[in-house]
């Protein structure tokens, strides 16, 4: 499998003042200025992972996956040609838009622009936040995720899988129906909703600290309308998380605690008990499926369904246990 990140994404938007004050104050991202047109932002040493575009059409995008080397890049674009995918070689000028060495770009069924590159530039100066955050967890992960909405599942995930190598690692089939798909120890870095319509979802990123998301919820809760999906936990990656509305057409999932997989000896499996454990009331939902989603929350309530934490190792405190009860149901796991 070439790729082996999702490396960084594009939007074309005119609203560039919008995206800055919602980059930077409420996701914590660092703004920075590449010329008339173009905001981009950073979220670790690199010089950019999300860039957002005026001379784009309105609500284009594009998503750039990363691969080894110029080796695994000309393995790749081998690929897709022996699937009869148009493959174009994009040249030094857009390369070094990117910041990256090389990049190849072809699109997926859906008709989203999707780019491979390698090579990713690194920023000679610490990386400044846009607001008090602790960071974002990226390096070998990635950026974090994006989600699409589909019109067909088996169309996109045939490519995503059979011509892409992405590895599915688990799927819902109520509410709605979703397909989670990882490329590296990161739970997912694509889902796929099948809604009937071709667009993006949502896009995450994942902060060290839990009080980085929680203050950031309280920036969401400041802003009208800013909401999209609640304070929640998810069933299958274990997130806590909320979603902002963005200045474009999707949301940005702002989360933390996020489950780590192995690539090698995973199994998939459906998740029969919804998307969250509690929380995340979806406005995006019908009223029917929002109900759906809201009775499927409360049997997890009733069913007592837990997930443990997970955290990054110096991150926490250890506490000692003061209930016998609570003692004795650990002895017994």
């Amino acid at each position: 499998m070439e790729i082996t990140s999702f490396g960084y994404f594009g939007v074309g938007a005119s609203k560039l003042d919008d995206w800055r004050a919602f980059g930077t104050g409420l996701v914590g991202f660092q703004a920075v200025e590449t010329g008339p047109s173009m905001l981009a932002f950073r979220m670790d040493d690199r010089k950019q992972r999300v860039m957002v575009d005026k001379a784009m059409p309105e609500g284009s995008r594009f998503f750039g996956w990363e691969v080894a080397d110029a080796a695994a890049l000309d393995a790749l674009a081998a690929r897709l040609e022996a699937a009869r995918v148009k493959v174009r070689r994009e040249p030094a000028s857009l390369a070094d838009a990117r910041h990256v060495a090389a990049l190849i770009s072809f699109t997926d069924p859906g008709g989203n622009r999707l780019e491979a590159f390698h090579g990713a530039a690194i920023d000679t100066t610490p990386f400044h936040p846009g607001r008090a955050i602790s960071g974002f967890r990226t390096g070998p992960l990635g950026l974090g995720h994006a989600v699409l909405t589909v019109r067909s599942l088996d169309a996109s995930m045939a490519f995503y899988v059979d011509v892409l190598g992405f590895r599915l690692s688990d799927y819902i089939l109520a509410p709605f129906r979703a397909y989670f798909f990882h490329i590296n120890r990161r739970h997912h870095s694509l889902a796929l909703i099948e809604t009937g319509a071709e667009g993006m979802h949502h896009l995450m990123v994942e902060f060290f600290a839990l009080d980085d998301v929680g203050q950031g919820y309280d920036v969401a809760l400041s802003e009208p309308d800013r909401i999209g999906v609640t304070l929640g936990r998810h069933t299958n990656d274990f997130m806590t998380s909320f979603y902002a509305k963005s200045p474009s057409a999707f949301m940005v999932e702002c989360g933390w605690g996020g489950r780590e997989v192995d690539p090698e000896s995973w199994t998939a499996e459906e998740y029969v008990e919804g998307p969250s454990i509690w929380g995340h009331e979806r406005t995006w939902l019908s009223p029917a499926d929002r109900e759906r989603a809201r009775e499927m929350r409360m049997q997890a309530a009733r069913d007592g369904f837990r997930r443990p934490v997970q955290v990054i190792d110096g991150n926490y405190t250890r506490m000692p246990g003061a209930c016998p009860w609570w003692d004795a149901v650990k002895g017994a796991r």
